[in-house]
């Protein structure tokens, strides 16, 4: 298949180029091309990861890694984090249902993401897993949010009743508000003194910009207020400026977090930045995608409540096999930023990107 920009997939919009804020380097225009340089197995997930050394942009040296073993084994780690993070104690109604949602399980891929960038630059897992939790924390505090009445209405979360199903809309809305702070505290407290406060500090700073007024913040108001209008009034730089800000810009700050507290360059956290950008996009693309070919029962979430609510999403905008398409080349993209890196270090994150542009759920 011939090259081809996001132009030419969508005749009345350009795509933006991908920038949050001024403090940000931007991505390149996107290009589409089908060329695949990633493959993965469905049944076991042992992905052959492009890595390394290159002699042109799409032919690189392999090699297999198992992921899913990867991803569990992390997870089980984040979870018992998590859990000694946030006992049952008193006032009991607010941390049970702030653990309901805490530890209601989940594929923990921003955990996942900033351990793995961790590891990348030279660090260890364990002084990521501070700046993980509380990545974790912030993703379950605005999922919390997103599910209330005032916002998305959903009753399911993760194949079980929202936390305001459960404990009330008062209490989730107060669960939600807990962690935001608590994630900060945990943030401080509990990573290594092998961090030096310079990068904590720098860290600190990414995780707030991600969940405030330029990221997640943003996200929603600008997600909640294209509700019921004209996708063709609107266009797809004002649904990137939407996942950007909602999605991608939590992803990225945990990518960019354990590039911080491993000690990585500036080179490496910014080469780490543009990859998470790219899957955090990528990620939302799929998103749409699983929201309109599959079931509640398949999501473990309500399928279709975007067409439901009238959402801007990208098969509304682009089609469906368009929006194919544009997942296939946000995956290469983000492969693309991690050439150079070691393969041994560099597997989780590609195998990574490939999971989250195949995942099924």
């Amino acid at each position: 298949m011939a090259s081809m920009t996001l132009g030419s997939l969508v005749h009345h919009h350009h795509p933006s180029i991908f920038t949050r804020s001024s403090s940000l380097t931007t991505l390149k225009p996107i290009v589409i091309n089908s060329k695949r340089t990633v493959s993965s197995s469905s049944s076991s997930y042992i992905v052959s990861s492009s890595i390394v050394t290159k002699k042109d942009n799409h032919n690189y040296k392999s090699s297999s890694f198992d992921f899913m073993s990867y991803m569990v084994s992390k997870a089980e780690s984040v979870n018992r984090a998590l859990d000694l993070a946030v006992p049952l104690q008193e006032p009991l109604k607010i941390h049970e249902a702030m653990r309901y949602s805490l530890l209601a399980g989940g594929k923990r891929i921003r955990p996942l993401l900033c351990i793995a960038a961790c590891e990348l630059v030279g660090g260890e897992a364990s002084v990521a897993m501070p700046a993980a939790c509380a990545v974790e924390m912030l993703h379950t505090m605005s999922l919390i949010h997103d599910d209330l009445p005032c916002i998305d209405n959903d009753d399911l979360r993760r194949g079980k009743p929202t936390n305001h199903k459960v404990f009330g809309e008062n209490v989730a809305l107060l669960a939600g508000d807990a962690l935001l702070p608590f994630a900060f505290e945990h943030l401080v407290s509990a990573t290594s003194p092998v961090v030096s406060p310079v990068r904590l500090v720098r860290g600190v700073g990414e995780l707030a910009k991600a969940v405030g007024v330029e990221g997640v913040a943003a996200g929603q108001v600008a997600d909640i207020s294209s509700e019921g209008l004209d996708p063709n009034d609107l266009g797809l730089e004002h649904l990137e400026f939407i996942h950007l800000h909602k999605t991608a810009a939590l992803l990225e700050a945990s990518a960019v977090l354990g590039g911080i507290v491993g000690g990585g360059s500036d080179d490496e956290i910014e080469r780490l930045r543009q990859f998470a950008r790219c899957v955090g996009l990528l990620f939302q693309v799929v998103d749409d995608i699983l929201d309109v070919t599959k079931s509640s029962q398949e999501l473990g979430k309500t399928a279709g409540k975007d067409l439901v609510a009238d959402k801007l999403t990208y098969p509304k905008i682009m089609g469906l096999e368009k929006s194919r398409e544009f997942a296939e080349k946000l995956s290469r993209d983000a492969r693309e930023q991690l050439l150079g890196f070691g393969s041994d270090q560099v597997a989780p994150l590609l195998a990574l990107a490939n999971y989250i542009a195949n995942r099924q759920n």
